[in-house]
């Protein structure tokens, strides 16, 4: 089962998170990955990140990545949105 843990974060502490699960493996892992994010988005009342270059690269290192303001259209209440993946 895929899972991905999405946490906010403001003043160095953690304010909200949700982990997201997905079993359908007919999804390639980038398909899984878009949906497990569009369904934090939704939970979190946020509008969809941007993934810039430096994202994309640190996901694929490390299974995980933070979105801060620049990543966002709209102006945004917390430091970073951060999303792991913990489960494949």
């Amino acid at each position: 089962m895929f899972r991905l843990w999405a946490k906010i974060w403001k003043d160095n502490r953690m304010q909200r998170d949700t982990v997201i699960e997905n079993a359908d493996y007919s999804m390639s892992r980038t398909a899984m990955v878009f949906d497990a994010i569009e369904k934090v988005c939704y939970e979190f009342d946020l509008g969809q990140p941007i993934w810039l270059d430096a994202n994309i690269e640190d996901f694929r290192r490390h299974d995980r990545t933070r979105f801060s303001k620049d990543n966002f259209v709209e102006s945004i209440e917390f430091d970073y949105l951060e999303i792991q993946v913990i489960e494949e």
